[in-house]
């Protein structure tokens, strides 16, 4: 599976909305998928009829998240997003924000994780702009990729 490029799923997002469906655009790193993204997918996939999943590159992980990051390249994260059901497309962007995501797919929702409030999400003015509701979808962030990489580590520096 190839991911899109963010033009293309502009121009796929106009197809779909001209065909009547309803667009969902979700975010992030996906840096090591676990069951905290499952329930955000799953959650934005059912505000509407297609949900396009953004994917931060390399580059970007790497100036979000810092110096060992990405654990897996955008190739891997989003062949393994796109083999969950509830994920229609994959795009990725090379922005730190979807910013110019937002702008180009124009969502009816853009959906966004626990961690966030509608008032802290980075593209909400970029949301508001194209028409998109702003959604807090998913679960209470008991389920974070940063610890569930220091548990990794620790458990494997314990049995050494």
């Amino acid at each position: 599976m190839t991911p899109l490029t963010p033009e293309q799923a502009g121009a796929l997002a106009e197809r779909l909305r001209a065909a009547g469906r309803r667009i969902v655009l979700a975010n992030g790193c996906f840096d090591l998928l676990h069951v905290g993204h499952v329930r955000y997918l799953a959650a934005a996939r059912a505000l509407g009829d297609v949900l396009f999943v953004g994917i931060n590159d390399d580059a970007a992980v790497a100036r979000l998240k810092g110096p060992g990051r990405p654990l897996m390249p955008a190739g891997e994260r989003a062949e393994l997003l796109a083999a969950l059901r509830w994920v229609d497309h994959v795009v990725v962007f090379s922005e730190d924000t979807a910013d110019r995501l937002v702008a180009l797919v124009r969502p009816d929702v853009q959906a966004k994780g626990t961690d966030y409030t509608a008032a802290s999400v980075p593209e909400a003015a970029t949301a508001r702009a194209v028409g998109a509701e702003i959604a807090i979808v998913g679960d209470d962030k008991a389920h974070a990729t940063r610890d569930l990489i220091g548990r990794i580590a620790e458990r494997f520096a314990r049995d050494r």
